[in-house]
């Protein structure tokens, strides 16, 4: 056996998400510590990109705070990730949408896929 495999599944947090994938609107429930106090905090906005794959993989969340643009890398595999939780699923034709943050205002809006 391959001996990255393996280093790859002792590493694994064994934490499982939903499904996401870019243009969905997500909320990331990330563990902070700050000094001897622990607590949560939730970031929420767009996906833009997934990348990577197994204990490697990351994902991209692009929020609007205030008039400025906040992106964020989380690792999937992180043990600092108490939750997610999806909250739209977009209707987006890439896998990696960069070209948002050039948009602003109503443009910037993507449309919600309906099931």
């Amino acid at each position: 056996m391959d001996l990255m495999k393996v280093v790859e599944k002792e590493f694994a947090s064994g934490v499982e998400f939903p499904k996401f994938r870019a243009g969905d609107t997500v909320t990331v429930h990330y563990k902070i510590k700050e000094g001897n106090k622990e607590r949560i905090q939730q970031y929420r906005g767009v996906v833009i990109q997934r990348s990577g794959a197994g204990v490697t993989a990351t994902f991209t969340v692009r929020k609007m705070s205030g008039n400025i643009g906040v992106e964020r890398i989380f690792p999937v595999a992180s043990p600092f990730i108490d939750k997610v939780e999806v909250n739209k699923y977009g209707k987006v034709r890439r896998a990696r949408i960069f070209y948002l943050r050039n948009l602003t205002g109503k443009k910037a809006r993507i449309k919600e896929k309906i099931f």
